[in-house]
This record gives C-alpha cells, structure tokens and sequence, in this order.
C-alpha cells in the first residue's frame, strides 16, 4: 500500500514539475527573453501595473539588459505602452495595439461593479457623469493632465474626491473607453484621452477576440484550462471556455486536464531570479501553489503580492529595497552557487531601477 502511494505521489511530482518548467518558459523566466519591453509585454499581454516598480521589474526579469526607463520612453514617446484598468478591472501594462481587444472583453462587466463603489464613496450617477464630461473637456483642451490636474478639474465641478472617491470616477472614465493613463509628466503617470493618444478602437468580433484572448493567454501561462483563464481576465467561465475551445485544434491536451499550445522540447529550469512585487507569474493561474507554498507569507491579508527570490523555479524567500538596496530574506539555506547569483540579480536590480 505505501508502495504504491509512494508511487502515486511520485507521480504528481513529476507532473507538476512538468507543468512548472512549461510555465516558466512560456513566461519567458527560462530560455529566450524578449528582445525589448515593449516585445515582452505583447507576450505576456496584460502586465499587472498598480505598483509601477513592480510592472518594470516584471519586465527586467523577461528581457536582456535594459534599464526602466526604457518603460517610460514607450509610454510617453513611442506610446507604443498604455496603463489602464483591464482584467478584473485592475491597472494592467499593455501593448497598445492590445488596448481594443482587451477592453472589448474584460471592461463590460465591471460597470456593475463600478456603479456601486461610486455609490458608497457618495458620488451620483448623475455627479459622476458630470466629472467625467469635464475630465473629458479639460484632456481635450489642455492635453494629458496629472491627477493633481484633475482633482482641481473635478473640484470646480463639486464632484467629490476625497477617499476614493476620485480614483473611481477616474476608473468609471477608464472602463467607459475614455481615458487612459498615457505619458510620464514630472515622474507622474498622466491621463489621456484615449481616442487621442491611441486612436479610435477598431470593431472588434466577440468570437474571434475571445478565441485571440484564448491563444494569447496560453502562449504567456501554458499549460493551464477554462478555469485559470477565466481567473486571470476576470471573464465568466463559459467566455473563457468557448475562447479555448475555438482553438481546439492548435492545443495539446495532457492527461492532468491542462491544456497547451504545441510547444518544442523545454529548456531547463531558470537561474536564481528576484522577480518584482505583483509578478505575472504569481497572478496567471487559479492557483500559485506550484511556484509558492501556502504557508508563505508572500501575499498579505490586504492583496499584496510580495517580491519574490526564485530558486529552481519557486520562490525561495522575499525581497525589498529599502534605501534603494536589496535586502534579502530567504527561507532556507542555499549554496554558495545561489547565493552569488542571487547577489549579482541585487546588483542587476539596482542598476535597472537606478535614476538615469
């Protein structure tokens, strides 16, 4: 009876190792990195982005040299890079280009949402409607405006913002299709109008987008089912489903019920990385246990996800910096090969972080 139990376990090791390696290659931790960020964010195609260190250290670790400032020449410069609320209705880095299909599927259903939290922090209908035609005119006359901009805008109208109320008539004004959060003005995100600083959105197909959406997801998160898909873009089950299903022909499908897009052989498992505060690779998937182990204090009781040290593919510790230098806080003891990997990674972190 052990034996076999022994057996059984050492199965499902292997194959969750099997899954692991898959999915840090089709994050882009192992093998090929992208050749530049914007590149890598098209890959990985909705970076989380309400911590702005996080999203740039997210692409740090998925392309080759670089500094984070290449992150805000993309944004305000090439505007090839936008930040806005897609995916469960959470700030996301995205391609531009990605801007139409991810708003098309992920925004309608958070109008519902949105209607009540501006209820609760006293802000109307018809008093948020009013904020957001004078959001609208003063982007148009004056161009993209910071937030202090818009407070002031938002307070000549009577429109409340203190709280939150202010951050949900902004993000009302963002799932309508208004506004986006263009150019970095003074070390300041800025907002936009989004019909003027991207263009006006292209028709988008339901069908066709949710089957794109589908290949899109797996090529960034394989192998992973109906399930995960539906928790990383915030869509009902039965969207994610038929999005994978219209691809059914490009998938493999494995005997865990995961599925993925025919891949060539794995490389092998990534060296010791420091990945950022709210990493893709701890929010594509229903579950992170693969990468985390539950009992680890890597996210906090209020949602945040910490930055992680990885070691053979799963977190080994936490990081944060403090100062402007690493500080390391590893769960374990590990040999001096990591420990100078990891220590060259800090080096590497500061120096993409550093004021240029």
């Amino acid at each position: 009876m052990l034996g076999r139990y022994g057996q059984a376990m050492g199965a499902r090791r292997s194959a969750q190792s099997s899954v692991l390696a898959a999915r840090l290659a089709a994050q882009r931790l192992s093998g090929d990195h992208g050749s530049d960020v914007v590149e890598a964010t098209r890959h990985l195609l909705a970076v989380q982005a309400q911590d702005p260190r996080g999203a740039r250290l997210a692409l740090r670790a998925r392309t080759t040299g670089g500094h984070a400032s290449a992150v805000d020449h993309a944004l305000t410069h090439e505007r090839s890079l936008v930040i806005t609320s897609v995916n469960r209705g959470t700030l996301h880095l995205i391609a531009s280009e990605d801007e139409p299909l991810l708003h098309a599927l992920t925004t309608p259903q958070l109008r519902t949402a949105s209607e009540r939290r501006l209820g609760q922090e006293g802000v109307s209908a018809a008093v948020a409607a009013r904020g957001i035609s004078a959001i609208v005119k003063a982007l148009g006359d004056d161009g993209p405006l910071t937030r202090t901009q818009i407070r002031a805008v938002l307070e000549r109208e009577r429109v409340p913002t203190a709280g939150q109320a202010m951050a949900h008539v902004l993000f009302r004004a963002a799932v309508d299709g208004l506004i986006v959060r263009g150019p970095m003005i003074a070390g300041e995100h800025a907002f936009a109008l989004a019909a003027e600083w991207l263009g006006e959105r292209p028709q988008i197909d339901r069908d066709r987008a949710l089957a794109e959406l589908a290949r899109r997801y797996l090529a960034a998160h394989g192998p992973a089912d109906e399930r995960d898909l539906a928790k990383w873009a915030g869509l009902p089950l039965r969207d994610a489903r038929a999005g994978l299903t219209a691809i059914a022909t490009a998938l493999s499908e494995r005997p865990d019920g995961l599925v993925d897009l025919r891949r060539d052989e794995l490389p092998p498992l990534p060296p010791p990385r420091l990945l950022g505060p709210f990493d893709p690779l701890l929010l594509g998937w229903l579950s992170r246990e693969l990468v985390v182990d539950s009992a680890r204090e890597v996210v906090t009781v209020n949602g945040i996800v910490k930055a992680i040290a990885l070691v053979d593919g799963r977190a080994a510790g936490t990081w944060a910096m403090p100062g402007g230098h690493v500080e390391l806080r590893l769960w374990g003891e590990h040999g001096r090969r990591t420990a100078v990997a990891l220590a060259r990674e800090a080096d590497a972190v500061e120096a993409y972080l550093a004021v240029a």
